[in-house]
């Protein structure tokens, strides 16, 4: 089977677009990647999430493994055939979600046991461990186990984590072996500092990785403070390898993160937001709740394409969701998951046509200007 390869194909600045080549087919980048954390992206038909030009989705190691459990979706033919999704499923590594769900967990060098937050039932996670059940559920892009600790914290727990990430991370690539089809990105850690990320980013290249993620970002230093790693992190990865920073963000997080040299992200927040009725759109965030909405017979954004603009008015969409009816997390997540695919194409363009600064001005400028004034 052939090796999952990366062309960059046009810079501009330090943005990058290009294709990440699999078996099940081609990976545009920048990518940004819907999270299918149990199997499914809520609220949505698996040809829908194709359907708004998502061409990898990401799976949740964590919530697998305790329900219907790895060598469940194996049995049954893997996750692509499970989930009925053919494109490429990238799977994180499980350790963010121990971190942040399991209770009573404890951390070794070995890995990390930890109880269920479904049931209380016992589970241990190794980096070979990891490696087995991204393996049984067959994903395309494997990451190594490593451990995310909340910002803030001090420098030697972020220098302590960070090297057992490392440690970690071998392990995985020798657990992972060789398997032809499929990628093992390695994470980098470091908090927000420099010297740190320097350091783990030696250790990932000396360990060798088909692709190299930013860890421990997103997870509560603000934008300012993210922004500022990401001046100088991906550059400290690999230049001729995807680089994926992980669980990042909203619009304007992304296209920051692009502008730094990012190829791949993920987020809950466009389908979690659909659910509560938070919609982003071209000119800003709106909340479908407000009574603003009870009689406006115009769509969310009359620029977009998704069924929900196409085919129903911001009235409907009001009253649906404020009569709790499924149609409208169904409606609202289908419009946030368009629009960030529309951003990820519009940058694509922008990158190859050497106008990625005047793009990233008309994208904020437009959405500076807030939503269309009320009827």
């Amino acid at each position: 089977m052939a090796r999952i390869t990366f062309e960059k194909t046009a810079q501009d600045g330090k943005a990058r677009t290009g294709v990440i080549r699999t078996p099940r087919g081609d990976i545009r980048t920048p990518a940004f990647m819907p999270v299918g954390t149990a199997a499914t992206v809520k609220a949505m038909l698996p040809e829908s999430v194709a359907a708004t030009g998502a061409d990898v989705l990401l799976g949740n190691t964590y919530h697998l493994m305790l329900r219907p459990t790895a060598e469940r979706v194996d049995r049954l033919g893997g996750l692509h055939r499970f989930m009925n999704w053919e494109k490429p499923i990238l799977t994180d590594s499980g350790g963010f979600q121990v971190m942040s769900l399991a209770a009573l967990r404890k951390l070794t060098e070995r890995g990390v046991t930890f109880k269920s937050h479904i049931d209380g039932s016992k589970h241990e996670i190794t980096p070979e461990r990891s490696m087995e059940i991204q393996r049984l559920l067959g994903s395309d892009i494997v990451m190594c186990f490593d451990e995310c600790p909340a910002l803030p914290a001090d420098r030697d727990r972020i220098a302590e984590s960070m090297e057992l990430s490392m440690r970690w991370a071998k392990r995985s690539k020798e657990a992972f072996g060789d398997r032809p089809g499929h990628a093992l990105f390695g994470i980098q850690q470091g908090g927000l500092e420099e010297d740190l990320r320097q350091a783990s980013a030696e250790a990932l290249r000396e360990i060798g990785f088909d692709g190299y993620a930013v860890g421990g970002l997103a997870v509560g230093e603000g934008q300012e403070a993210m922004f500022d790693c990401l001046d100088y992190a991906p550059d400290q990865l690999p230049q001729d390898k995807p680089r994926y920073l992980m669980g990042v963000g909203k619009p304007d997080d992304i296209v920051g993160a692009v502008a730094r040299g990012i190829d791949m992200m993920d987020c809950v927040l466009p389908s979690r937001s659909g659910r509560t009725g938070q919609v982003f759109t071209r000119h800003g965030v709106l909340n479908i709740k407000n009574a603003r909405h009870m009689d406006d017979p115009r769509p969310l954004d009359e620029a977009c394409r998704c069924p929900a603009c196409r085919s129903y008015s911001r009235a409907y969409l009001h009253h649906v969701f404020r009569s709790q009816e499924i149609i409208s997390a169904m409606l609202l997540t289908w419009h946030n998951l368009q629009y960030y695919q529309d951003i990820m194409a519009g940058m694509r363009a922008a990158i190859t046509g050497g106008r990625f600064a005047a793009w990233q001005a008309e994208f904020h400028a437009g959405r500076a200007q807030g939503d269309i004034e009320p009827l």
